[in-house]
């Protein structure tokens, strides 16, 4: 079996689950989940974690996201995207000046009411599949937050953008509100997501590129590990004795490590602070976190094989 994380370029026309439907063709397995939807019509990053990798697809999905968006203008769909119905056509006499300052005072913490034409869940029921049947149910704000917006071409009607934000943010829908706040309206023309979890767009890689390397045997040279998605947190091994301790899940001690980085020690440490740890070889088998209170690490996950 397979263990790590391929960071696929999603193409047009792909649900996030035919990606994931595809991948166990190519790599004949089972274990595969995805780490965060992308709409049908978006293309670009989607993280997939196979094997034991599929433990951090929670964490993934918590990540931020970079998303390159264009914004039409004097046009509104039920699905706030151009693939929808057109509910609304308005004239665009706005200035670029207006459109500016609209687009950069949606940056900071905000409010957002999720698309009926989401996968989300009211009352066990996907809005979307309401949303086809002809229903429209009441959707509370969530809070989101718009790291930064960069406007990268403006040519009215349409508008190119960038914009980092927090996980559950809807582009789709933070076109349709800046179009509503312009008065003319205004719904995603297309969108490609350039980086999520710490992978960029250069990172990713189509699935006819898999599908060829499958028939040349270079899978393997596609697969990130698992613990390149903790890249950032400090690292440490078990000292041999202490690697039955380890694969068990049980507490670990400062004096049963061997700290990869230097001046690293458990005086550094906040309470709750994560670390990475590998067995004395050297091969990656969880993450731990610092209990204050207790002056021990403790497991947050295992990635035993």
């Amino acid at each position: 079996m397979y263990n790590g994380i391929i960071v696929v370029n999603k193409e047009t026309g792909f649900t996030s689950f035919d990606v994931v439907a595809k991948m166990r063709g190519i790599f004949r397995q089972k274990k595969i989940g995805h780490t965060g939807t992308l709409d049908p019509d978006a293309t670009g990053v989607l993280p997939v974690c196979l094997g034991n990798a599929t433990k951090v697809c929670d964490m993934l999905m918590d990540s931020d996201k970079e998303y390159r968006a264009v914004l039409l203008l004097g046009t509104e769909t039920d699905t706030q995207d151009i693939s929808g119905t057109v509910t609304a056509r308005h004239e665009v006499t706005v200035s670029p000046k207006r459109v500016e300052e609209v687009i950069t005072s949606f940056v900071g913490a905000g409010m957002q009411i999720p698309p009926m034409y989401s996968a989300l869940k009211v009352n066990g029921q996907k809005l979307c599949d309401l949303a086809r049947a002809g229903k429209t149910v009441e959707r509370k704000a969530r809070p989101i937050h718009i790291y930064e917006i960069e406007i990268l071409n403006l040519e009215l009607p349409r508008v190119e953008f960038r914009v980092l934000c927090s996980k559950g943010t809807y582009i789709r829908t933070l076109c349709h509100d800046i179009g509503r706040m312009l008065g003319c309206g205004g719904c995603m023309e297309s969108l490609i997501r350039t980086k999520a979890a710490g992978f960029m767009l250069k990172d990713a890689v189509l699935l006819e590129e898999l599908q060829a390397a499958k028939a040349a045997g270079t899978l393997s040279d596609y697969i990130k590990s698992t613990d390149s998605v903790f890249r950032a947190l400090p690292a440490a091994r078990t000292h041999a004795a202490f690697d039955v301790v380890l694969k068990n899940g049980n507490p670990l001690e400062e004096k049963d490590l061997n700290w990869l980085e230097q001046n690293a020690e458990i005086s550094s440490f906040q309470d709750q602070d994560s670390v990475r740890i590998y067995d004395s070889s050297g091969k990656f088998q969880a993450v731990y976190r610092y209990d204050v209170a207790r002056n021990s690490f403790r497991p947050l996950k295992m990635f035993l094989e």
